[in-house]
């Protein structure tokens, strides 16, 4: 068993489907992209005799794709049905914020389903800003990206919902929770600049109701949410990197 890495992005969601299935969806490098948020493309480059997979990635911008290079393993071989996959990866990307790291996904089956986590860390990219940058910003909107994109897996897996409707549903949720937001502002604004003591006692109430039920509505259970993912081990031991990561070889 390997050790926790230090500043460690943890997620953990358990899925409703079977191995073969989950396995298939995270494995497949075709398929990866899909749901995965950090992602845009994953193409392998050489395949090593003891199955290491070496692979380029790239993440999308508007005007920049950044670029980089991994290896990783996957190994189904846990005496209780359960498995792991290693991975490193590094850029010489000046852009990116996200600079040589390494981490894991572990698969524990239980009855019903298979739980699902991941941690990982990396160095920050951008020097002495992108230090300062990675714990206040960089590092908790990665953990947030990658918990809804393990949302986005588990509808997938369990409900075949493609990622891409996922991703729909999902932005039509945010503009609308958005759009009831800013209703509930301006009824504020407008109670705030009011001379009238009627005007202020009608629109009070109006704009808490409206923010109350804008924050209080249930998401769909189509819409992915990374609020139904763990973000602390329900198991210590999940928590460490497995053993194997430790030789997993270098990206080149």
């Amino acid at each position: 068993m390997g050790k926790r890495a230090a500043g460690q992005i943890y997620v953990e969601i358990p899925i409703a489907a079977d191995m073969d299935r989950l396995w298939q969806l995270s494995q497949d490098t075709g398929l990866h992209p899909r749901w995965d948020l950090r992602f845009t493309a994953i193409r392998p480059t050489r395949s090593e005799a003891d199955g290491t997979q070496r692979f380029s990635y790239e993440f999308r911008l508007p005007f920049h794709t950044i670029t980089g290079t991994g290896t990783s393993l996957g190994t189904r071989t846990g005496m209780d049905g359960h498995a792991t996959s290693v991975l490193k990866f590094t850029t010489a990307d000046a852009l990116s914020p996200i600079g040589p790291g390494s981490g894991y996904w572990r698969y524990h089956p239980y009855d019903g389903g298979v739980r699902f986590s991941t941690g990982y860390t990396y160095q920050p990219g951008w020097g002495p800003l992108g230090t300062v940058l990675d714990a206040r910003l960089i590092r908790p909107a990665l953990g947030w990206a990658t918990a809804l994109s393990f949302d986005r897996l588990r509808l997938w897996a369990e409900q075949d919902l493609d990622p891409a409707t996922a991703r729909n549903a999902w932005l039509v949720d945010a503009a609308t929770r958005t759009a009831g937001i800013g209703a509930a502002a301006a009824l504020l604004i407008a109670a705030a600049r009011s001379r009238s003591v009627a005007t202020v006692l009608a629109a009070l109430p109006a704009a808490v109701a409206l923010l109350a039920a804008v924050l209080r509505a249930p998401a769909s259970p189509h819409v992915p949410r990374a609020g139904r993912c763990l973000r602390s081990p329900t198991d210590r031991r999940n928590s460490q990197a497995p053993s194997h990561l430790d030789t997993l070889p270098e990206p080149a």
